[in-house]
């Protein structure tokens, strides 16, 4: 079995030890150590029976042959934090549920995340450091790029490309054919029915930008 830690120690972390529970009850894969988080004062705590390590500092001195996987859900927040990971070395494991089926013609990236219930079609691109929350689909010919996450019930259309760093709220739908831009945030429950540009936060049904920003994180 591979050592693995999570990079975060949040209630998505936790549900992605689940996730690996639920993955090495179908095939025993992966050894999972603990936690790694910035905040000092989760440090020594244990949840749901796994150590909170420390910080980046005890990551450093793991094994090399430790991987890693981040869980934590506000994409500038990770990129930074796998960017912290990557100048330490670190390899990243790619989480998948057992009872999903990834087709030959689907391409997934490392450090990817795939929650329970989830349905991946024909064609699609997921790139690295995608987090997908339990009850997603994904239609034909989607693209996903880096860092994106989809929380719970994400509805992606056929021929849709989500930009690097963009955030789908709970229960969002996105049509086919549609283009969202880098690190645009989809509301909760919102529709995208047409094309977003980048750095946006998008509300309501049809979706429309209520605010622009910059940067990232």
């Amino acid at each position: 079995m591979q050592d693995l830690v999570i990079i975060g120690a949040g209630g998505f972390a936790r549900e992605v030890a689940w996730l690996v529970e639920e993955i090495n009850q179908k095939a025993p894969h992966w050894n999972l150590t603990g936690y790694i988080d910035e905040n000092q004062e989760k440090w020594g705590q244990e949840l749901n029976g796994y150590p909170v390590l420390g910080g980046f500092h005890v990551l450093e001195k793991l094994p090399v042959s430790t991987f890693a996987v981040c869980a934590v859900g506000n994409t500038g927040d990770k990129k930074r934090l796998v960017e912290k990971a990557k100048v330490l070395g670190r390899k990243f494991a790619t989480l998948i549920h057992p009872a999903i089926s990834v087709t030959r013609t689907a391409t997934v990236g490392e450090g990817v995340i795939v929650s329970k219930g989830c349905i991946l079609t024909t064609n699609i691109s997921i790139g690295d450091h995608v987090a997908i929350n339990p009850g997603c689909g994904i239609g034909h010919d989607a693209v996903l790029m880096s860092y994106c996450s989809l929380m719970w019930h994400v509805n992606i259309s056929g021929a849709v490309e989500v930009g690097e760093g963009c955030t789908l709220g709970t229960k969002s739908t996105v049509l086919q054919g549609i283009r969202i831009g880098s690190w645009s945030t989809v509301g909760a429950g919102a529709v995208v029915t047409r094309d977003l540009p980048a750095h946006c936060t998008a509300v309501g049904v049809p979706a429309k930008p209520i605010k622009f920003h910059n940067k990232e994180v």
